[in-house]
C-alpha cells in the first residue's frame, strides 16, 4: 500500500481494466447523481413507495447485492432489459473530452479493458461522449456477468476466463473500495480512483489517486521489447 508520492511502478502490467462510471470521468461531473436520480424513479415506480423511502431501499439493495438491479430482480421481479432502459437516453452534456486523460491511456502499453456493472448501451454511450471508444478493446458489462455485480467473485472469475487475463500482469482502476477487494485476492495491482481515495487505509489497494490522468501519466510502464 503507497500514498503515491513516488511514480508508482506499474512496469509489470500489460492488461489494464477500467471502472466506468466515475473512475474514467471526475465525480465532481454531477453525471453520476442524474443516474441515480433515475434509479430512485424506477424504485419509486416499481415498488410504489414515496421518494425518501424508495431511495432508502435503492441505497440497502446496493449494499446488499453490489447493485441496485440486484435486489429488484430478486425481490420485485424486474426484468434487466427494462430497467436498463430507462439510461440509454440520458443527457451526456456533463462529460466531457479530457485529453490528458486520452494521452495518458494512449501510452499504456498491452490491451485496455472496461469492467462495468453498467449495461452494454450505457458503456457505449459514455465511452463515446468521452471520446474514449477506439482505446477499449472490450466493454465487459453485467450482461456479461449474468448479472452477478462486482464484487462478487463470480463476475471477476467470468472476466478472467473470457479474456484469458493473468492477474499478475493486471492493473484494475474503481472508484468503488469495496470492488477492489476480490481483484487484490487474485493478485492484480489495485488502485483507487476520485476524490476519497487518499484517505483509503484498505491493506488490499495498492495505489491511490485523485487525478487519473496525472497517475497513469507518471507511471513507470513496461518497456517496450
Amino acid at each position: 500500500m503507497t500514498a503515491d508520492r513516488d511514480p508508482p511502478d506499474l512496469s509489470q502490467v500489460d492488461t489494464w481494466l477500467f471502472d466506468l462510471d466515475n473512475t474514467l470521468y471526475p465525480a465532481s461531473s454531477g453525471f453520476m447523481g442524474v443516474i441515480e436520480g433515475r434509479m430512485t424513479d424506477y424504485v419509486e415506480r416499481v415498488t410504489g413507495l414515496v421518494r425518501e423511502e424508495a431511495y432508502k431501499l435503492q441505497k440497502k439493495y446496493l449494499a446488499e447485492y453490489g447493485l441496485t438491479l440486484g435486489g429488484l430482480m430478486e425481490h420485485h421481479g424486474v426484468d434487466p432489459d427494462d430497467y436498463h432502459k430507462m439510461f440509454q437516453d440520458l443527457p451526456l452534456e456533463r462529460l466531457a473530452h479530457d485529453p490528458e486523460l486520452l494521452a495518458a491511456l494512449e501510452r499504456l502499453p498491452g490491451r485496455r479493458l472496461i469492467f462495468t456493472n453498467a449495461d452494454g448501451v450505457h458503456a457505449k454511450r459514455v465511452l463515446g461522449a468521452l471520446g474514449l471508444s477506439h482505446l477499449f478493446a472490450d466493454v465487459f458489462h453485467i450482461g456479461h456477468a449474468d448479472f452477478v455485480p462486482k464484487p462478487n467473485k463470480p463476475a471477476f472469475d467470468r472476466i478472467v476466463a473470457l479474456h484469458a487475463i493473468e492477474p499478475a500482469t493486471t492493473a484494475f482502476f474503481e472508484d468503488a473500495e469495496r470492488n477492489l477487494a476480490p481483484a487484490a485476492a487474485l493478485g492484480m495491482t489495485t488502485v483507487l480512483v476520485g476524490p476519497h481515495a487518499q484517505a483509503s487505509t484498505a491493506d488490499f489497494v495498492n495505489h491511490r489517486t485523485d487525478n487519473l490522468a496525472s497517475f497513469l501519466k507518471d507511471a513507470r510502464l513496461k518497456k517496450a521489447a
